[in-house]
Formats: structure tokens, C-alpha cells, sequence
């Protein structure tokens, strides 16, 4: 199990109003402090820990932060619908676009997603995989 992601941010400032853009509405809390922002999953009742945590945090070296080629955090949505409406508010709070939302035949008939980066490169996905939505053929996957 993946514990916490963390992407390095040399503006706190923007990376707080991209992320602010989504992941509030995913469900995820903020706590922010002089090491950045931290955000994280309620804890459900009896439970330890909500995992995965995400941070965004200056680098520990001091050099410029840096995206990772071929590195991608991803976030589920509840549905197609939210999946749209974040990836136009990140792209409004200064993310780039990486992918329209749509259906994405490689990962089967249920995933949509769409994808961004933010302010600082890093590449971010927003998805959906509901099987009570329907799918890319137009029909939900209990139906065949």
C-alpha cells in the first residue's frame, strides 16, 4: 500500500492554488506549515491511518524542484462529471493541459480520465472508472 507521494514545489503559493482546485473536493484536508503543504484523506472511525497522504514541498536539497519523466500521480473522481469540472478548475488555477477528459481505450471501457500538469511540471491524472456510468460503447459494463 502507498503510503503518502510527495512532488517538489518551488512555489508553494501556486501549487496551493492548483491543488486547492481539486483535491478539496476529492475528500482531501490540508495542513500547511514552513516544510509546504500536506494533504490527506479523513480517518474513517477505528481506522489508523487514511492512506495515501499527498505533499507538495520545497526540495530537501535546495535545488530546483523537477518533474519526473514518466512519473504521474493520479486522482480518482466520484464520476465523469467531476473528472471535467476539476480538470477545467486546475487548468483555471494555473495547470496545464495534458489531455482533455475522455474515454482512454488502453485501460478499457470504464476509464476516463484527464490529465494536467501543474504549475511547477509534475503530471497529474484525474479519472473515473465507475461501472455504473456507461462506458466509452455508451453501456454500462453490467449490461455487457
Amino acid at each position: 500500500m502507498i503510503a503518502y507521494v510527495t512532488v517538489g514545489a518551488d512555489d508553494i503559493a501556486r501549487a496551493k492554488r492548483f491543488y486547492a482546485a481539486f483535491l478539496p473536493a476529492l475528500g482531501y484536508g490540508l495542513t500547511e506549515g514552513p516544510e509546504g503543504l500536506s494533504y490527506s484523506l479523513p480517518l474513517p472511525p477505528g481506522q489508523a491511518v487514511a492512506l495515501p497522504d499527498f505533499y507538495v514541498k520545497p526540495t530537501f536539497d535546495g535545488r530546483p524542484a523537477s518533474a519526473g519523466n514518466g512519473a504521474m500521480v493520479a486522482f480518482e473522481a466520484r464520476s465523469q462529471r467531476q473528472v471535467r469540472a476539476l480538470h477545467a478548475a486546475a487548468l483555471a488555477a494555473g495547470g496545464h493541459d495534458e489531455g482533455q477528459p475522455g474515454f482512454r481505450a488502453a485501460y478499457g471501457p470504464q476509464f476516463y480520465g484527464g490529465y494536467l500538469r501543474d504549475p511547477q511540471g509534475n503530471k497529474i491524472a484525474l479519472f473515473s472508472s465507475d461501472p455504473a456510468e456507461p462506458g466509452r460503447d455508451g453501456y454500462h459494463s453490467a449490461q455487457g
